[in-house]
């Protein structure tokens, strides 16, 4: 007889209170993701969760798949080899800005090149939030934070538009308020072949939101519902319009083979698969 998963199944209850700031959106994400795995009837011991360091890296203290915690920037690295070591594996590689960007910023590009068939889901909330608030990769422009009490003079990466063109399968943006769009693509990106990447956006209210967005919490959580468009209504803004909002959906979505598959079609004596003559 079937069992049903609910999303209980993958989440460890009596591992609460949550370790995460009130108002942080990790706990939103967390059971995005919990309630995606429980729609696909995914069995936990055919998942496995791979993580860095940061806030977000402690995400898996609270699943009861099968979890892999790494060191800084590296969820990617770790997360590559168990897929290659057991293809069979569902796995999930969660990673902050700073994890995925940063220090991990090598791992995120050539996963996204080789096309790994892992799903990246990051929290993006535009500072290093566990070590003071420093700003991070993701950054905006002109955003204060510990260490640009007069605003970031560099602008901060298009998590999507790098994804997009490092080669991701699956690209989709949304915040932590956007709870049915966020499981939606959280959804679409596990049954994605190839690389996926959902970025959620996700205020940080203790260091990034306190000094950038006026209001308690809930005015922080509302502001990135205040801030955000779908991609029909931002190609219709004007450029000074756009640096106001920011595009959610689903914006990449295509059928690239990936590593695996491409690895596997490679036979003994292919002047391909060797770097031969047939490798121009």
């Amino acid at each position: 007889m079937a069992v049903n998963l609910g999303y209980r199944e993958y989440f460890k209850s009596d591992a609460m209170p949550l370790m995460w700031c009130s108002g942080c959106g990790n706990g939103i994400i967390l059971r995005a993701i919990t309630e995606s795995l429980s729609d696909l009837q995914l069995p936990p011991h055919q998942v496995v969760v791979s993580t860095g360091i940061g806030c977000w890296g402690k995400a898996d203290d609270y699943m009861k798949t099968h979890a892999f915690h790494g060191s800084h920037g590296r969820a990617l690295a770790f997360g590559t080899g168990i897929k290659l070591g057991n293809p069979d594996l569902h796995v999930i590689a969660l990673m902050g800005d700073g994890d995925a960007l940063a220090i991990g910023g090598n791992h995120f590009i050539h996963a996204a090149r080789r096309n790994m068939d892992v799903t990246a889901i990051i929290s993006n909330n535009f500072n290093y939030g566990m070590t003071g608030g420093q700003y991070s990769p993701t950054t905006p422009l002109s955003s204060k934070t510990t260490t640009s009490p007069m605003g970031v003079a560099e602008p901060g990466f298009d998590v999507c538009a790098l994804s997009e063109i490092c080669g991701a399968n699956y690209v989709a943006r949304t915040t932590a308020y956007h709870v049915t769009q966020m499981k939606k693509f959280i959804t679409a990106a596990l049954q994605k072949k190839g690389f996926s990447v959902v970025e959620v956006i996700n205020t940080c209210p203790t260091h990034f939101g306190k000094r950038n967005i006026p209001g308690d919490t809930a005015s922080m959580m509302k502001h990135l519902k205040d801030t955000t468009v779908s991609k029909t209504r931002y190609d219709k803004l004007n450029d000074e319009e756009k640096h106001n909002y920011m595009v959610t959906g689903e914006l990449v979505n295509r059928q690239r083979p990936d590593f695996l598959n491409v690895y596997k079609g490679y036979k003994p004596g292919d002047p391909e698969a060797a770097g031969g003559e047939g490798q121009k």
